[in-house]
């Protein structure tokens, strides 16, 4: 038996989204200030710098998390690695690729679990609506357990060579909801939906993508000299059905 006190009726904390077992919330203002960085808190604030965290209730549900990203837990919840002798060589293999953590703790039980806060944006998403989806280098946060996730390697060498974007991302499919930290809100979120077409991205800005499109590095133009002259150079190459999801800019 269990309260939760000062969380739900804070007046200081509010609910900005929420979506399966996640709830998202948002610190309006940092009150653990000093006189010396009160100011700074305050402008802060005004520019929607603000600490966020995700509230799990798991109902007889499990999630999958980044390592050290719990805060607290509350109730009959369990933890486990999932980190094996078997597995142990492969898991690390992947988090040195991927720059993930080597093992995501999945809590399971009846409860409530708390993730750490943070000044990123947090992204919340529906996996089956893409199918599968790949993800940027550092975006993972949380997921429901029903999720797989793998490693899935470039097309073609040129890819991680020119892109900018590594050999190796991180991959979610399943049936579930993934939680992702952004570097921008998910308003200035650009969204493209493709149907046997191509986008062309000047950049590393394309922070997801559905694993049905065929990823590439070409040249903006047919010749190395155009490519030149227009000062665009290489731009990543998105091909296929699917969607992209693209921050406005590189943060």
């Amino acid at each position: 038996m269990y309260q939760l006190n000062n969380l739900f009726d804070n007046k200081n904390m509010t609910m900005i989204n929420q979506l399966g077992q996640y709830r998202v919330y948002e610190h309006q203002r940092d009150l653990s200030v000093s006189p010396f960085s009160a100011e700074t808190e305050y402008f802060a604030s005004q520019m929607n710098v603000k600490k966020r965290q995700v509230l799990v209730e798991l109902n007889n549900t499990a999630t999958k998390i980044q390592a050290g990203a719990m805060q607290w837990t509350i109730g009959n919840v369990s933890m486990k690695t999932g980190v094996t002798a078997g597995n142990f060589l492969g898991k690390m293999v992947s988090a040195k690729v991927t720059g993930e953590s080597m093992a995501k703790p999945e809590y399971t039980g009846q409860g409530f679990l708390m993730l750490e806060p943070t000044y990123k944006h947090i992204i919340m998403l529906d996996v089956a609506q893409w199918g599968s989806i790949v993800l940027q280098d550092g975006l993972f946060l949380a997921c429901d357990a029903t999720l797989q996730d793998k490693v899935v390697s470039r097309q073609n060498l040129s890819s991680a060579v020119l892109g900018g974007e590594g050999l190796f991302n991180l991959s979610l499919m399943g049936q579930g909801v993934a939680v992702l930290e952004s570097p921008v809100p998910q308003q200035e979120l650009i969204q493209f939906n493709l149907q046997d077409d191509v986008v062309k991205i000047d950049g590393n800005m394309a922070i997801a993508w559905s694993g049905s499109l065929e990823f590439t590095v070409e040249k903006s133009t047919k010749s190395l000299i155009g490519s030149a002259v227009s000062g665009e150079g290489f731009v990543n190459v998105y091909r296929g059905t699917g969607s992209i999801l693209m921050a406005p800019t590189d943060k």
